[in-house]
């Protein structure tokens, strides 16, 4: 929510304008704040009061998910395996890719309109970044693996996955098993001794 306490009947309006917009994002459909302020039955200025850009209303449906991610990422940093570590963060960032629409639109915009969006966006990078540093610390990931690298391949796999289609059952078990094809190539040759 906003940092302020609202009013119950701001607080009531600020949560019909977010659940519209979920729904909305969820559908595929860009956000425009006037077609939001239409189906909330709401006037657009009390739309506008709330989030001065449609950017700012995507990112706060964004944020649960981002925020949910940042959690998981400082509880695989506390992990002491590193490939298991590295696994379950890639692992939960694609499935929050697969299930939640608003992620990868966040995630792949060239600006963020609220600060709390570049906070946690920063957050995962650098989480990602550390975990694919401790595993090739313990040589247990490719030595040539970049953190530039991870994001493309995720990307990749998300975009597979949205192609394949399904149900979304299915479609978690296809990123499941296009990122464990991923994994098995990401992981370091076992030397010979």
């Amino acid at each position: 929510m906003t940092t302020t306490q609202l009013r119950k009947d701001a607080a009531r309006n600020w949560n019909r304008i977010v659940a519209i917009a979920r729904v909305l994002v969820d559908q595929g459909v860009t956000l425009q704040l006037n077609d939001v302020a239409r189906r909330a039955g709401l006037g657009v200025g009390t739309v506008y009061r709330h989030f001065a850009t449609p950017e700012a209303l995507l990112e706060t449906v964004a944020t649960p998910c981002l925020e949910a991610l940042a959690a998981h990422g400082e509880q695989a940093l506390a992990d002491t395996d590193p490939w298991r570590a590295l696994e379950g963060f890639l692992t939960r960032t694609l499935d929050a890719q697969i299930t939640d629409a608003s992620l990868a639109l966040v995630t792949a915009a060239p600006t963020d309109a609220l600060p709390r969006t570049t906070e946690l966006k920063q957050s995962l990078t650098t989480t990602g970044t550390e975990l694919l540093d401790r595993a090739r610390e313990a040589a247990v990931v490719r030595p040539d693996l970049s953190a530039a690298d991870l994001v493309p391949l995720m990307c990749g796999i998300a975009h597979a996955v949205a192609v394949h289609g399904g149900t979304p059952a299915d479609r978690i078990n296809t990123a499941h098993r296009y990122l464990a094809t991923l994994l098995g190539g990401l992981r370091a040759a076992p030397s010979s001794t």
